[in-house]
């Protein structure tokens, strides 16, 4: 059995991510499920772990899950970080440009933007969603493979907007403040946060528990620097029912 929390998983919160790990381990040995005693990192290939029939918990995308993993994992639960402007177990994303780009249309902004990968909701996803809403379609993006990349290529001139994960985006600036920089375009609109997963034909429910137990027994600077206020239950058609964006090298450039 193995278990990943990929998603926020920054060098500086590694104490509260293994914290809660522990917690979350011993939760679910009590309920007799066979958790390892550390979490997986340096993974070649998330899909591997994702798709393993030994997963017992990783975290995922929303648009890895609506676009390739629905019929091969069982969804447990969604985390919320409490952002704002977004209902329980849900996140948008933020778009940046430079500040001498502030006032500029989005249509000027959308033939060089940036982002994280191709299968990326809050990095590629929304921002489709969000330019459709205007009537408008991204070219193709710089594909930097990670959300701090995204911002930098905007901040350096390489591109002229990027969407980043509003929680990541908030982690960024409390430990990269140079980005602080970047102008807050706009917010998207929310959809369903990053799921945990379990392997198909697992039963979520005692891991769900596990995992609350876990968190109701975390420090509070634990829980403050991870900023991990619930988990929710959404049903997996609340991620099906979200447009999955267009392959970016079907874009013009």
């Amino acid at each position: 059995m193995h278990a990943s929390l990929p998603m926020y998983d920054r060098a500086e919160l590694r104490p509260a991510t293994d914290a809660f790990w522990a917690l979350s381990r011993d939760a679910l040995r009590a309920r007799g499920l066979d958790a390892p005693d550390a979490l997986t990192r340096g993974a070649a290939s998330p899909w591997d772990l994702w798709t393993s029939p030994d997963l017992l918990l990783s975290q995922t995308c929303g648009l890895p899950l609506r676009a390739r993993l629905h019929e091969a994992v069982q969804l447990v639960c969604t985390p919320d970080f409490g952002l704002p402007g977004c209902p329980f177990g849900h996140y948008s994303s933020v778009l940046v440009t430079r500040r001498d780009l502030a006032d500029t249309p989005l249509d000027r902004l959308l033939p060089r933007p940036a982002a994280n990968e191709a299968l990326s909701q809050s990095g590629w996803g929304a921002l489709c969603a969000h330019a459709a809403r205007h009537g408008l379609t991204p070219h193709r993006p710089i594909l930097t493979g990670g959300h701090a990349a995204s911002a930098r290529a905007v901040l350096e001139g390489r591109a002229d907007l990027a969407a980043i994960d509003a929680q990541t985006w908030r982690l960024l600036l409390r430990h990269e403040p140079d980005l602080a920089a970047l102008h807050e375009y706009a917010r998207t609109a929310p959809t369903p946060a990053l799921p945990l997963i379990t392997a198909k034909g697992r039963d979520p429910a005692p891991i769900l528990a596990a995992l609350e137990a876990a968190l109701a027994a975390l420090p509070e600077h634990h829980r403050a620097a991870l900023g991990l206020r619930g988990f929710a239950r959404l049903p997996l058609g609340d991620y099906r029912a979200l447009v999955i964006p267009p392959d970016p090298r079907d874009l013009p450039e």
